[in-house]
């Protein structure tokens, strides 16, 4: 079965449309900017089936540190991207935890050292206007941000 990720996409209203989004850690990661950030995300599980949004949701506080905003979230839709499918529930909400606090994995590093090191999944995470988040997503996940503005588009001519 194909790998199936979830994820919250947070965002909220100022001058511009602006995104909640994260740089992924570790070493891989720690010196790059354009391409290295993520939607809060992770594996749907098995459990998870028929419930992805509660899934999207759990992985949101294991990346963050913090629990996701009580909000309406609405499913923005499946991407492909990396080998796996990303679904993405999006919500307006206002949020500003006090810090970033992800769980964490092992890696040997540097490699072929024979020493294992923790490192967060997450390193940072914070508001971008769509226009600056387009460049810091990871290639496959900028698509995501055309479906935000399209359903913000639908949302606006129903209202």
């Amino acid at each position: 079965m194909p790998v199936r990720s979830a994820a919250l996409l947070l965002y909220r209203r100022r001058a511009a449309v602006e995104v909640w989004i994260a740089h992924m850690g570790g070493p891989f990661w720690a010196s790059k900017d354009e391409g290295a950030w993520s939607l809060p995300k992770g594996i749907v599980e098995a459990d998870d089936r028929g419930d992805e949004l509660s899934a999207a949701r759990r992985e949101f506080a294991e990346e963050i540190g913090s629990p996701a905003p009580d909000a309406d979230y609405v499913a923005l839709g499946d991407f492909r991207g990396s080998g796996k499918t990303i679904v993405v529930f999006a919500a307006e909400a206002e949020f500003d935890p006090e810090a970033v606090r992800s769980n964490t994995f092992e890696l040997e590093w540097p490699p072929r050292s024979g020493r294992m090191r923790t490192f967060p999944e997450v390193d940072d995470a914070r508001w971008f206007s769509v226009d600056d988040a387009r460049t810091k997503l990871t290639k496959a996940q900028r698509p995501i941000l055309d479906a935000l503005l399209a359903h913000l588009d639908d949302d606006a001519e129903i209202h």
